[in-house]
């Protein structure tokens, strides 16, 4: 399993931080704002720490089948022979997967700002996917 650290504690801490201003905000904001603001304040903070989750979660798992890649809001099942390849060039966020049918797909799981585990995390997918790849007859 592929997951960038740096963007898990990043968005984790961003989170936490976030929800504890915001919960603090409500509770010493001025006396017109009513409980609703409040509520609405608190809500705006869960959801802003729904959304750093959701960044947070990327990952790419590999298995005997295939690969699972679990982007921010999509995770797409693809068994071996459906990959083509993965490729990541300099300066990419992360990498892209080339698909048999033309398309292609980000793997968020491994962040191109982590470059020296980025790039082993991505030599590690690319030499699995030699080795589960059928050569062509």
């Amino acid at each position: 399993m592929w997951r960038p650290r740096t963007t898990r504690i990043i968005a984790y801490a961003a989170a936490g931080v976030f929800m504890l201003g915001m919960i603090a905000l409500a509770a010493v904001v001025a006396p017109q704002f009513k409980t609703f603001d409040r509520t609405m304040l608190v809500l705006f903070g869960l959801f802003c720490a729904w959304v750093l989750h959701m960044l947070a979660r990327c990952r790419v798992v590999a298995d005997a089948s295939g690969l699972t890649v679990v982007n921010a809001f999509r995770t797409r099942r693809l068994a071996w022979a459906e990959v083509v390849a993965a490729d990541m060039n300099v300066g990419d966020p992360w990498p892209t997967l080339d698909l048999a049918d033309g398309t292609s797909i980000s793997a968020m799981g491994i962040n191109g700002a982590e470059r020296t585990r980025a790039v082993r995390d991505l030599r590690e997918l690319q030499s699995l996917l030699h080795a589960r790849t059928p050569e062509p007859s």
